[in-house]
């Protein structure tokens, strides 16, 4: 089967992403527009290609199966309807939404151009009056939750979605609090491109997804993962697994529990630190960080410490922190990370910056925000 890229945009998507729903047509390359076409697996209906926050590229294989099997359990957890597409057709969250939306007889209304809350208001009225859904990434889910304190018509397009799909990365506590006070439905999302995009709802796995925690990892199962990476066999046999009985398994990489039934994820196994000789997780450092006023659009990253080896730093945007001083902030977000974590997982700085990097996924850049800090402070 003849695998083609294609470009990142819904008009370049869409048409193909027709053809190949309905079993013709070559497979979508989506975020290799440089390559060139190829052979992949009969059945593969994309292979999404992305650097992940960490800088390292894969290229994972999608068959039409298992994004179908997705599609389907969404609509049976959720309902379905008309979609918006407001994340780039290019990552599986948007593949995704444009699939849901023509599997339910619509096509989806996209959000043309920059993100804006203006924008998002807008295109929500130009979505049929039925069953309407979106899914957003949480700094998009910050911001309109922001307008809409003082923007009467961002305020009535949240509340318009029988439900908003959140995922990419954690949703802090406060913002979650605020959506919901807004009246926003929303339905907080794990999952990843190897999965089809989210497969646990709200910590409940979707119909067919099994769950299981092996040494502290959380790993997937079901009807939804991906056939693996292309071209890379020795990564593919190392992240998806047999066990003795011959049920494939995704290993996510993330650390967590499963607690009454209800999934937990703590952080990625190996986004750790040792600061003074303690492992200190920076993604439950930055869970704590995110609930503290005027941080929660922030990142923590580690760099080198001369006196502890690394250290956790708080990275946020100027325009996301409260209007108080840097050092008023660090003492809270010490304060409350201490009170949770311990002292040694305390942040040592913060640092204000003009904007984060971000990935056109939508989430934050780690390893370019992690470089320009470590530049910043380097001896």
């Amino acid at each position: 089967m003849r695998l083609e890229p294609v470009g990142s945009t819904a008009a370049e998507v869409l048409p193909r992403l027709r053809a190949v729903l309905a079993g013709s047509g070559p497979a979508l390359g989506l975020g290799m527009v440089d390559a060139a076409p190829g052979a992949v697996p009969e059945g593969t209906a994309a292979v999404i290609t992305t650097s992940g926050s960490t800088g390292v590229p894969k290229s994972v294989v999608l068959s039409r199966g298992a994004l179908l099997a997705s599609t389907s359990a969404t609509a049976a957890r959720i309902g379905e309807g008309a979609w918006l597409l407001a994340l780039p057709a290019g990552y599986v969250a948007g593949l995704q939404v444009m699939i849901r939306s023509l599997r339910a007889g619509y096509d989806p209304v996209v959000l043309e151009g920059r993100f804006s809350p203006q924008a998002f208001a807008a295109a929500t009225l130009a979505i049929p009056t039925i069953s309407r859904y979106t899914s957003l990434v949480p700094v998009q889910l910050a911001r309109l939750l922001d307008a809409a304190e003082t923007d009467g018509g961002v305020a009535a397009a949240l509340r318009a979605y029988d439900a908003i799909l959140v995922g990419g990365q954690a949703l802090p506590a406060t913002t979650f609090e605020r959506a919901r006070d807004a009246g926003a439905r929303i339905v907080r999302t794990y999952g990843s491109t190897e999965t089809c995009g989210g497969c646990v709802y709200d910590g409940v796995p979707l119909d067919d997804v099994v769950i299981d925690v092996v040494d502290g990892e959380v790993r997937l199962s079901g009807p939804t993962l991906a056939d693996g990476y292309l071209g890379d066999a020795e990564l593919t046999d190392r992240v998806f697994v047999r066990d003795a009985t011959g049920v494939r398994w995704y290993r996510t990489g993330d650390a967590g529990l499963v607690d009454d039934g209800v999934l937990r994820i703590h952080g990625r196994i190996d986004n750790v630190i040792v600061s003074g000789g303690v492992n200190i997780s920076l993604d439950r450092v930055e869970r704590v960080v995110k609930d503290v006023p005027g941080l929660a659009a922030a990142v923590v990253v580690g760099v080198p410490d001369a006196q502890w080896g690394e250290a956790s730093v708080i990275v946020v945007a100027q325009g996301d922190a409260l209007r108080r001083s840097e050092s008023v902030q660090l003492q809270e977000a010490r304060a409350a990370v201490g009170a949770v974590l311990g002292a040694p997982a305390r942040p040592a700085r913060l640092v204000l910056v003009d904007e984060l990097a971000m990935l056109p996924s939508g989430k934050p850049d780690r390893e370019a925000i992690r470089r320009a800090v470590a530049a910043l402070h380097r001896p």
